[in-house]
């Protein structure tokens, strides 16, 4: 019988996504699950997206250019200049959502074996994203005791090797929620230019700051334009996670000409979803006001409920809408599951991500799990009354 690859047999699961079947066996039970496992926000999508796709006028749904719409490009230049990021549409490649622009960035950067450093926990994918380019992640230890903040820049210089290509980083993060100051990424900015090494930075949640926080990008550093690499997508910023429209930015030319290739062996991104995310960036800023208040409101709400837990230690987010729970089990992995399978309170449970899946470190993150804060506020205190329930009785089982 022939066999699959030993890179298929090697790529990860989603610690997001694997439970789905067991939350479907629950929901046919007849149980209501509240979905804090997965970043899909409930925010309704901008009108004048979804009118401009059921308003579009188009006799054949032809290709677009390999690169994105040009207006498309044009518009987000734009929209990044006003928001004080120096991008020219030149330096824009759409793609398909921001999952693509990350396998791109992979793929131009780096060879097989060659090492990408990552804070973590982070996003689970990195690691699938990691493995189908046949690159090794190297992992640097971020902590719940310090909020998760970038470890020591010496932490990252001793992980340095010849084969050592780059450094991705989240920012704000998932999943944590941390959002990196100008000094840490001042520092990442140093080390980069001092190894001659790429600065990747996932910024999808960029809009999603609280407390008067401002997030600071790569792409403001000057003298750092050959070296960063940012990550972008619509799906978290317009609520548009089905649309799959992301991009990756550089101002790095050979960068931009390898990933083109990419961008052409895959034809082009979607057209309806390009016109849709295009139409987006006429959203008024009053959308995001009211947006940026309802999570800070939900995350306040979640922290504070997470906090009346005996044992439950939690980390606030200064960003994006997810945080790390450290709870009082051995195995998040097995609770989460038990969760869906055995445990209901008065026909409702939670699904929660199990926080193992988001470290390359194994054993590492066993007791914890992400928790999205994409839930109205009711809901929140209700899914966290079930989770203190559940603990106990899942401790005493």
């Amino acid at each position: 019988m022939p066999k699959v690859s030993l890179k298929g047999q090697q790529m990860p699961e989603s610690p997001i996504r694997k439970l789905v079947p067991y939350a479907e066996i629950a929901k046919k039970k007849g149980h209501k699950v509240y979905h804090l496992n997965i970043g899909q926000p409930d925010i309704k999508t901008p009108e004048v997206a979804l009118n401009a796709v059921k308003n579009a006028d188009i006799s054949v749904l032809e290709y677009s250019h390999s690169a994105g719409f040009e207006s498309y490009r044009t518009k987000l230049s734009k929209y990044y200049r006003e928001h004080g990021l120096p991008i020219d549409t030149a330096d824009i490649i759409i793609t398909t959502g921001g999952s693509e622009a990350l396998l791109f960035a992979m793929g131009s950067t780096m060879d097989t074996d060659d090492e990408i450093i990552i804070p973590e926990p982070f996003y689970a994918n990195y690691n699938g994203f990691s493995t189908a380019s046949g690159v090794k992640v190297v992992p640097v230890i971020s902590t719940i005791e310090t909020g998760f903040a970038l470890p020591p820049i010496s932490d990252f210089e001793k992980l340095i090797t010849p084969k050592t290509k780059a450094i991705l980083i989240c920012n704000p993060g998932n999943p944590t929620g941390y959002l990196y100051s100008k000094e840490e990424i001042m520092q990442l900015a140093e080390l980069v230019k001092k190894h001659d090494l790429f600065l990747i930075a996932d910024e999808v949640y960029r809009e999603f700051t609280y407390d008067g926080d401002k997030h600071y990008s790569v792409m403001n550093i000057e003298g750092l334009e050959e070296h960063a690499i940012m990550i972008d997508s619509v799906s978290k910023r317009y609520s548009m996670c089905g649309a799959r429209i992301g991009c990756i930015v550089s101002q790095n030319k050979a960068v931009m000409a390898t990933a083109m290739k990419f961008a052409q062996a895959r034809l082009s991104p979607p057209t309806f979803a390009q016109i849709a995310s295009e139409a987006a960036l006429e959203t008024p800023q009053s959308y995001f006001d009211d947006v940026i208040t309802e999570y800070k409101d939900r995350r306040d709400t979640l922290i504070a409920e997470l906090n009346k837990i005996d044992g439950v230690t939690v980390a606030s987010p200064k960003g994006a809408f997810y945080c790390i729970a450290k709870l009082p089990i051995k195995n998040a992995d097995d609770f989460a599951q038990w969760l869906l399978e055995s445990y209901d309170l008065n026909g409702e449970t939670v699904m929660v991500a199990p926080a193992a899946g988001f470290y390359s470190t194994p054993n590492v993150g066993l007791d914890e799990v992400r928790i999205a804060y994409v839930l109205k506020k009711e809901d929140l205190i209700q899914s966290v009354r079930i989770l203190k329930e559940a603990l106990h009785t899942y401790n005493n089982k």
